[in-house]
């Protein structure tokens, strides 16, 4: 199924509403999933979406460790589902190489999709993944992501791209 994108019209959310150009990292430092987790959530602290970074950092590199969530298309979903988080938000980093994402033969990713979680957000979550994991089949979309300049550019994709809100 083709993911669905806007028009400017659309009054449906967009993968933007999730994030923030403040929340992108454009060229990734870390180079390991421990090392990006981090980076990912010291900007989400940042920002003043995580009180405390530390149990945060800890249950999404805890998650990531028990179920990888490296995807063929090069993406990564690390998440946690924690008590303070107000509002379901992303962090998106981008590596400059393809980063070894979990164990051995786990497949290699440039882009990282930081997830985090309110306790009682269930439904809007699964949507919200279900949309990144169609984006991953969207070459075109990853394309933009890939070649953006900045993190303006990679925010002006996600604008792209409408988070449906049923089914």
């Amino acid at each position: 199924m083709a993911l669905e994108l806007t028009t400017g019209v659309s009054s449906s959310p967009t993968l933007a509403d999730f994030t923030s150009p403040a929340l992108i990292v454009a060229q990734l430092s870390a180079k390991e999933a421990a090392g990006v987790i981090s980076e990912l959530s010291r900007r989400l602290q940042a920002e003043g979406l995580l009180t405390d970074v530390l149990p945060f950092y800890h249950a999404a590199l805890n998650q990531e460790l028990m179920f990888n969530s490296a995807q063929v298309c090069g993406m990564a979903f690390p998440h946690a589902r924690l008590s303070g988080i107000r509002r379901l938000q992303f962090a998106l980093g981008r590596a400059k190489q393809p980063i070894n994402w979990g164990p051995k033969g786990s497949w290699p990713v440039e882009f990282v999709f930081l997830l985090a979680v309110p306790p009682s957000d269930g439904a809007q979550y699964l949507r919200l993944l279900a949309s990144l994991a169609r984006l991953g089949k969207e070459s075109d979309l990853l394309e933009a992501l890939r070649t953006a300049p900045d993190s303006a550019g990679m925010f002006a994709a996600l604008e792209r791209v409408a988070v449906r809100q049923t089914g």
